[in-house]
């Protein structure tokens, strides 16, 4: 009976070394994902001009703006929890793949290509890649952290 107790203990332990190992490795990935981003944006702006740049730079701050969509809700908030009202706004504009299927559409579309479009959505992405890389990932419907 001990030896069974002390197989399942020695699984769990392994368990959660081997979930935090993978964690530290897929966080590794994203910041190495928003390095590439964030210097494909500032290629896109030396190649393009200021405002290429300039958009860049707003889509890497963009996304946080959602913070800003029920603001007034904060203070009733506990800590760490975005107001429930803001959390389809935050997680829309957090998700990887809606910029990754705008780059999609704007390299197969239809319409004429924008430089400085492009330069935005690298931003987007480097902005997503890096709360990846530092442990902000999408919310819950109640405004919390996901796992």
């Amino acid at each position: 009976m001990s030896t069974a107790t002390t197989s399942s203990r020695t699984h769990t332990s392994t368990s959660t070394r081997t979930g935090s190992g993978f964690r530290g490795v897929r966080r590794a990935a994203w910041l190495a994902n928003a390095v590439f981003w964030s210097a494909f944006a500032v290629l896109e702006s030396v190649n393009h001009g200021w405002l290429a740049g300039g958009l860049a730079l707003a889509f890497l701050i963009l996304p946080d703006l959602t913070f800003l969509v029920a603001l007034d809700e904060a203070p009733r908030m506990a800590k760490g929890q975005l107001p429930p009202r803001a959390v389809p706004y935050y997680n829309t504009m957090h998700a990887a793949v809606v910029p990754l299927a705008l780059m999609v559409l704007y390299t197969f579309g239809p319409f004429a290509a924008w430089p400085p479009l492009f330069a935005a959505l690298c931003g987007w992405l480097a902005h997503i890649s890096y709360d990846r890389a530092f442990g902000y990932g999408l919310r819950t419907k109640e405004g919390f952290q996901r796992d």
